[in-house]
Formats: C-alpha cells, structure tokens, sequence
C-alpha cells in the first residue's frame, strides 16, 4: 500500500510539474502571438496610411488640368515617408507640375519623380 501511495505521489509531482511547464509555455505562446499581432497590426496602419495619401495626391493630379493624369501611377511607402510618381506625361512642364502637387499633397514625404516625356 506505501508504494503505491508513493507511486501516486510521484505522478502528482510530475502532472503537476508538467501542467507547470504547459501554463508557463501557453504563457510565452500567447505573449509571441500579441507580439506578432502588434507588428502586424502597425504593419497594416502603415499601409492603410499610404493608402490614403497615394489617394489624396492622385486625386490632386487628377483635378489639375495642367496635367494629362491618365498615365500616371502613384506609389506611396508610409514606413520611408516617399511618394512615387511612375507613367508619362506630354512635356517637362507636366512632370514638374505633378510633382509639385504630390509635394504639396503630401507634405514631410519625400517625392521621386520617375515620370517619363512622351509626347
């Protein structure tokens, strides 16, 4: 009867012990996951930040009539603060005036101008 008392006690300890080592593990587990989730989570702010102001400076493009916008493309990366202008437009002046107005649409972003002249 003692042994098997024994035998009873010693799978307490290691269950418990076990359960111990699961709840610690489901702990770390769960602190990873709402790290990732945060990260992802910014991530996706980010985006949706560039989103909107990729709309905001073609929108702007668009409503100049300085400026044939239908071969312009607006790139903005919220997380390096750049707004990109690829396509063509007819003439020099028209580049100038598009990236004119993403700067003025989209002020502390830096804008790269790869606008091609094609007449």
């Amino acid at each position: 009867m003692k042994s098997i008392n024994t035998a009873a006690a010693v799978a307490m300890l290691v269950l418990a012990a076990a359960c111990g080592n699961t709840a610690d593990g489901v702990k770390k587990d769960a602190d990873i996951a709402a790290e990732k989730t945060a990260k992802a989570a910014d991530k996706t702010g980010d985006a949706m930040i560039g989103a909107i102001q990729t709309g905001e400076v073609k929108a702007a493009i668009i409503a100049d009539k300085r400026v044939d916008a239908g071969d312009i493309n607006v790139d903005t990366n919220d997380a390096t603060k750049t707004v990109t202008l690829n396509g063509s437009v007819k003439s020099l002046p028209e580049k100038s005036i598009a990236a004119q107005i993403a700067s003025s649409k989209a002020a502390g972003y830096s804008i790269v101008n790869n606008l091609s002249i094609k007449p």
